[in-house]
């Protein structure tokens, strides 16, 4: 086993680890997005809209990411819609995690007095501006902790998009140790990679989680 090979590569393991943070990144970001309508979906005051949040929900978080991922890179090609493979694994990432991040914010919701819905809608707001306005911004501060859980499996999900030839952190780590026959030293490299990653990622969590607390 020869461990010099991991300073040797240190500089394509850090590009692999930059790829890795942008998938990651724009699949949060995605995923918020869609949590956020979602989870007013499932609680709007239309059964037909409820219905909808709650078949978006079931249906994704019941699928495997890595079935989702493998549909939108190998299945949609036969029908003629190609997609570049980076493109391929921030949807697949970020809409599977949305359905995990609804969840959270509907729990949110919940834990927010109906009253305050009430009176703003009695002031003269709409539905939309009062859940925007007055009932997220509460939802969102009570559900932190489990959606700083979801960004952590994000991150270590991106692995997966590794498997549609995209050189994250996983997929170049394989590389190089397909190269060079040392995947001890490549695959220890990746997983210095990814508590670069998370270990971050869970401090800031638990900062605005004592935060919010106050």
């Amino acid at each position: 086993m020869d461990w010099s090979v991991l300073p040797e590569n240190a500089g394509l393991l850090a590009q692999g680890l930059l790829i890795t943070l942008e998938v990651s990144a724009l699949a949060l970001v995605l995923a918020l997005a869609l949590g956020v309508i979602v989870a007013t979906l499932r609680v709007a005051p239309s059964a037909a809209l409820r219905r909808a949040g709650t078949a978006y929900v079931e249906v994704l978080r019941n699928i495997p990411l890595l079935v989702q991922l493998f549909f939108l890179f190998f299945a949609l090609p036969s029908i003629g819609i190609r997609l570049d493979a980076f493109v391929c694994g921030v949807l697949a990432l970020g809409v599977y995690t949305s359905a995990f991040v609804a969840e959270a914010i509907r729990s949110g919701i919940a834990g927010v007095p109906k009253g305050q819905l009430e009176a703003a809608l009695s002031g003269g707001m709409s539905y939309a501006t009062a859940m925007r306005l007055v009932v997220l911004p509460q939802a969102i501060a009570k559900t932190i902790p489990p959606l700083g859980n979801t960004a952590l499996n994000l991150i270590k999900n991106s692995s997966l998009v590794s498997t549609v030839s995209v050189l994250d952190v996983l997929g170049t780590a394989n590389l190089l140790g397909a190269r060079s026959f040392q995947y001890v030293p490549m695959f220890a490299g990746a997983a210095i990679c990814y508590l670069i990653l998370t270990l971050p990622t869970a401090f800031a969590v638990n900062q605005l989680e004592k935060r919010y607390a106050r």
